[in-house]
């Protein structure tokens, strides 16, 4: 008979059914009761084996019974010891959780809140519930006839200047745009989103932002008039705070002619509108603003313009216009992916004319002033990204290594810019007032590093020498740290940053008591020549700083020191969160360039 074969595996063989099986007392079936006797057994015995059977078979379920039992109440009894255990580890974790101390944010992320806090303090108009700065109110609500209403005053007076407000507006929402989640993380991008939101309202306000074409512009509210050479641009005689001021104030404006203005307030509103971008109608309102800028600034001549600069400031005074021209084209370019603002900007005979091919005393020095430095990495920026071909490979190709000599010249190893004794770069040459110009190169060379690693490049060259992209950020990391303290003096030029900062900051506000109500500029002097500290901390605020010998005084009467402005400012924030470590590290590549056509990215 042929063996039979089990389809599902294993044998046929039967096996005996253990259920009735005797066991030992440890538990364990007793196969002797299996084993086959040697000899049959007798009569007697079997007659014996019958009589004590039913006593066998209870000892046998007693047994049984009792090693279920015993394993039931084992079983129980690690259930729960189980669950205590798992029940200790929740309290243990709880408790550590519940007690943990919260991460310790880095010194720059420490700063960056507090710096975002200065421009609360610098609001004018209305104040939101909001605005968290105790000894502020509102102040100055007839300004223009209750048309500028609103705005930001420039430094420690109570000004409104809408040239330096806008390159601040610009900053601010650049550093937005590349670091939106290092802001996010922080928890301030909404904060700094209402500061740039409250800049960008006034500038609509100052100029007729609905219409298709603007003849005026209004470039100061409040100071001395502008044009005039006996205006004392610091002017020290009348202190008082901005809620004291009544009545009207003195509104400047320019007519036809002021391309630089324009240029930047084109730059401000096409800059912000893609930090806004997920606000549909106010983006496209600002997108609009910034055409009808942009065509005020270059009279539709383009390469060709042969207007004049603008007016005479002796406040904020431009001496050239077409670096406003290329920065506020690229930005139009980010902005509306109108390949003719990238015709513009890459047009051969505008480089020219913004200096595009030279190398001065201020090449690579961004400031309110000088947007070269700044429209350079933009537009590196697109051919990092983009990488563009003909026709605009060429000069982005020229910008690109322009930006490369630029990051060379802020190097120890390059004799173009010198330091002072304790290591502060003197981007404008030893004269006062020179942090506003470093934070904006810590914050140009840190972008530049997250560039050059978003696209895998290790680093420049420069000259023979290869600087990895650790030299940029070390570079930023040092003078930032000057700022914030580790110099000869020991002293944070950010004031409430540390344990010693600047006390008699040059701030009306800040100096006066809250409750001191001044009703003239000469009652007020008792107060700016007082030699007590500022009664109000005005945090976030970074003064001008010190010295070529790296000297300071802390002085009211001495703005080159102690004066802070919305311009610094924002070059210090844009620092400082290139330069944090919350959040997610790198860029956003993406952002800036989320109304270019497809067709025009690779």
């Amino acid at each position: 008979m042929p063996e039979r074969t089990n389809v599902w595996g294993g044998s046929f063989e039967i096996t005996p059914n253990h259920e009735d099986q005797p066991v030992t007392e440890d538990g364990d079936y007793d196969r002797a009761a299996y084993r086959q006797p040697t000899t049959p057994p007798s009569v007697d015995e079997v007659k014996q084996s019958w009589l004590l059977r039913p006593e066998r078979e209870r000892e046998k379920r007693r047994k049984k019974k009792f090693i279920r039992g015993r394993m039931i109440k084992n079983m129980a009894l690690y259930v729960v010891l189980a669950g205590l255990i798992t029940l200790i580890i929740v309290l243990i974790v709880r408790r550590r959780h519940h007690h943990r101390p919260p991460p310790i944010s880095d010194n720059y992320t420490v700063a960056l809140q507090q710096a975002l806090k200065f421009f609360n303090a610098q609001r004018s108009g209305r104040l939101p519930a909001n605005n968290n700065v105790s000894w502020r109110g509102n102040s100055c609500l007839n300004d223009g006839h209750n048309t500028l209403v609103g705005g930001y005053y420039d430094g420690g007076d109570a000004t409104k200047f809408t040239f330096p407000a806008s390159f601040a507006m610009t900053m601010l929402s650049w550093s937005v745009v590349e670091y939106s989640a290092k802001y996010e993380a922080t928890g301030e991008l909404n904060h700094i989103k209402d500061i740039i939101k409250w800049g960008t309202d006034y500038l609509l306000k100052t100029f007729n932002s609905s219409a298709n074409s603007v003849h005026e512009i209004a470039s100061q509210v409040g100071g001395g008039d502008p044009s005039t050479n006996t205006t004392n641009p610091h002017d020290l005689n009348c202190w008082m705070r901005p809620e004291d001021i009544l009545g009207l104030r003195k509104v400047y404006k320019c007519f036809e002619l002021c391309p630089a203005l324009a240029g930047e307030m084109a730059a401000a509103l096409a800059s912000a509108s893609i930090v806004f971008k997920d606000s549909q109608e106010y983006s496209r309102k600002l997108v609009h603003g910034a055409k009808v800028l942009f065509k005020f600034a270059t009279q539709e001549q383009g390469a060709k313009y042969t207007g004049n600069a603008d007016p005479f400031s002796v406040y904020y005074n431009s001496n050239d216009f077409w670096d406003e021209f290329v920065w506020a084209g690229a930005w139009l370019y980010c902005a509306t992916g109108n390949s003719s603002y990238l015709r513009f900007v890459t047009d051969p005979s505008v480089a020219g004319h913004s200096s595009g091919f030279s190398i001065g005393p201020d090449h690579g020095v961004l400031s309110w002033n000088n947007k070269h430095a700044g429209a350079r990495l933009l537009l590196a920026r697109m051919r990092l990204f983009l990488g563009y071909g003909y026709p605009f490979e060429g000069m982005l190709l020229t910008f690109h290594k322009q930006v490369d000599e630029i990051m060379c010249s802020y190097l120890p190893d390059f004799p173009k810019f010198g330091r002072t004794p304790g290591g502060l770069i003197k981007l404008n040459h030893g004269k006062p007032s020179p942090l506003q110009y470093v934070v904006n190169a810590a914050f140009l060379t840190s972008l530049y590093a997250d560039y050059l690693e978003a696209v895998n490049a290790g680093g420049i060259y420069c000259g023979s020498k290869f600087h990895p992209n650790k030299d940029l950020r070390r570079f930023a990391e040092t003078q930032m740290d000057y700022i914030l303290g580790k110099n000869p003096l020991r002293m944070s030029y950010v004031v409430g940053f540390g344990n010693r900062f600047p006390q008699n900051v040059l701030h009306r506000g800040a100096s006066i008591p809250e409750k001191k109500k001044i009703s003239s500029c000469q009652a007020g002097r008792k107060w700016r020549d007082s030699l007590k500290p500022n009664p109000n901390i005005i945090v976030g605020a970074m003064v001008g700083g010190p010295d070529k010998k790296d000297g300071f005084r802390d002085s009211r009467s001495n703005y080159n020191y102690t004066e802070p402005t919305i311009a610094g400012n924002a070059g210090l924030v844009a620092a400082l969160v290139a330069l944090s470590s919350e959040g997610t590290a790198g860029i956003d590549r993406n952002t800036m360039f989320y109304a270019i056509p497809p067709m025009f990215k690779p």
